[in-house]
């Protein structure tokens, strides 16, 4: 076996190289890369379940990050079992070739209670009195307490959230270093999401997101640097390319206005009722999945979804066989965006009635993704300090609610999920594997056999 690092540098594309990268431009230069074709959708656990597994979303169940769960009949994002990936993972195959394989998976999700010898993945602890504590949570359990000693608490606020910054993907990466020192393990898997953040607050807009590549090339440099002195293998991959939009679409409204959408009204908020609705969208980026109640609605709702604006293609029983989606979990129709929208999670026709959590950062409970939290009320001059007073309030044990993040949707100007039409903005995979790489651009599927090769390599 040759020790081998995977770096999954989120959001990384042929066209962010340059002058802002330095450092991975010159490591693409002397290795070899290559664009990979993105699986459908397009978003960091389908990819990664993907690369992991070598089958599309049909084989392993992970059609996006989160759908609706129809034994309980709600929508969840964000889960953390490693058991809801349905097939046999990469990790799993190295250490059936060679018993005294190990792997350490760094931050790529569905990281708990998997087969894989160490991990870590965020897990902060949600306290009686309303506050959320940042922590970690890894295998063994003492990896956390041993790794928090020595570099501070997991900077949970700059991971997700209107603060993100830097701090969250340089803990990664020596949390990386030092988990490699301690246990010198024969693959690592890597997750440094830094430049996700930007790329959907502000797009292709280099002036705004130059400092994020800079920022992003530095720790990918020390990472390079660090494991090709252990003399391993160094793979840097991405999972989708972020592209400009500027058009948010509110499929759970035109379902509304249709009369399909079930609504409660709780102490005078609305919260949508998905499991008495008729049709409704997960919105997931630029994919949504839609389900709907009564197979023999399906032709009226798929053509209500195809008449909205921003609506490219809705993909029905052949065409999410095609596309690799044909999986119990997924939506009944699957729409995906044109190149300049996105879907939002929003039902609600009045503001005022928003639920409190729309709000606030609060991944678990909106049913849908939500890249509005990147951001606080750009319409508030005051907002800093409010933010400040409600942390103070909480530091104190008061409960108090983070209603800081706008209802404004076309705040967002870059996003991922379809398949971009120019291959300069597909993931991308760079190696230093002297092995020849397949034609560019790579199917996903076959990233699973390129890391397999590279770990399973003993030259």
């Amino acid at each position: 076996m040759k020790k081998t690092v995977v770096i999954n540098v989120v959001g990384l594309t042929r066209r962010l190289l340059g002058e802002r990268m330095p450092r991975i431009t010159e490591f693409a230069r002397k290795g070899q890369a290559a664009e990979i074709a993105p699986v459908l959708p397009a978003v960091t656990c389908t990819a990664q379940s993907t690369y992991l597994t070598g089958v599309p979303p049909s084989g392993h169940g992970i059609v996006g990050n989160g759908w609706f769960f129809k034994e309980e009949l709600e929508v969840k994002f964000w889960r953390q079992s490693n058991r809801l990936v349905q097939a046999p993972k990469l990790w799993e195959a190295l250490r059936a070739e060679d018993p005294s394989f190990t792997c350490a998976n760094m931050f790529w999700w569905y990281n708990m209670y998997s087969s894989a010898d160490f991990s870590v993945t965020p897990r902060p602890n949600y306290l009686a009195d309303g506050r959320k504590i940042p922590d970690v949570y890894s295998h063994p359990s003492d990896l956390r307490d041993r790794l928090q000693k020595e570099l501070g608490t997991f900077p949970l606020f700059h991971f997700w959230g209107p603060r993100t910054t830097i701090l969250s993907s340089e803990w990664i990466a020596r949390a990386s270093m030092l988990t490699d020192q301690w246990h010198d393990p024969t693959l690592t898997l890597i997750y440094l999401p830094h430049l996700d953040y930007n790329l959907q607050r502000y797009g292709l807009d280099m002036d705004r997101v130059g400092k994020d590549l800079e920022e992003t090339d530095r720790v990918t440099g020390e990472l390079i640097d660090y494991y090709q002195g252990r003399g391993a293998r160094v793979i840097l991959l991405s999972e989708y390319g972020i592209t400009d939009v500027d058009r948010p679409v509110h499929l759970n409204r035109i379902f509304r206005e249709a009369g399909l959408l079930a609504i409660r009204e709780e102490r005078g908020l609305e919260l949508l009722d998905a499991g008495a609705s008729e049709a409704f969208a997960v919105a997931d980026h630029q994919v949504a999945h839609i389900y709907v109640k009564d197979p023999e609605r399906l032709p009226q709702v798929a053509a209500l979804v195809r008449q909205a604006e921003g609506v490219e293609r809705v993909l029905d029983g052949p065409g999410k066989k095609e596309a690799g989606m044909d999986h119990p979990r997924a939506g009944d129709l699957v729409a995906v965006a044109d190149a300049r929208s996105w879907f939002t999670y929003y039902y609600w026709q009045d503001d005022a009635k928003a639920p409190d959590f729309a709000r606030t950062v609060d991944i678990h409970r909106k049913p849908g993704y939500d890249p509005v939290e990147l951001f606080t009320n750009p319409s508030d001059p005051l907002v800093g300090a409010r933010v400040v007073w409600k942390l103070l309030r909480k530091k104190m044990g008061f409960r108090t609610l983070m209603d800081v993040i706008p209802l404004q949707a076309e705040l967002v100007k870059g996003s991922h999920g379809r398949i971009p039409e120019d291959p300069q903005d597909y993931p991308i995979f760079i190696s230093d594997n002297p092995a020849t790489l397949p034609e560019s651009p790579l199917k996903a599927t076959d990233v699973y056999g390129l890391l397999l090769g590279a770990a399973g390599s003993d030259k």
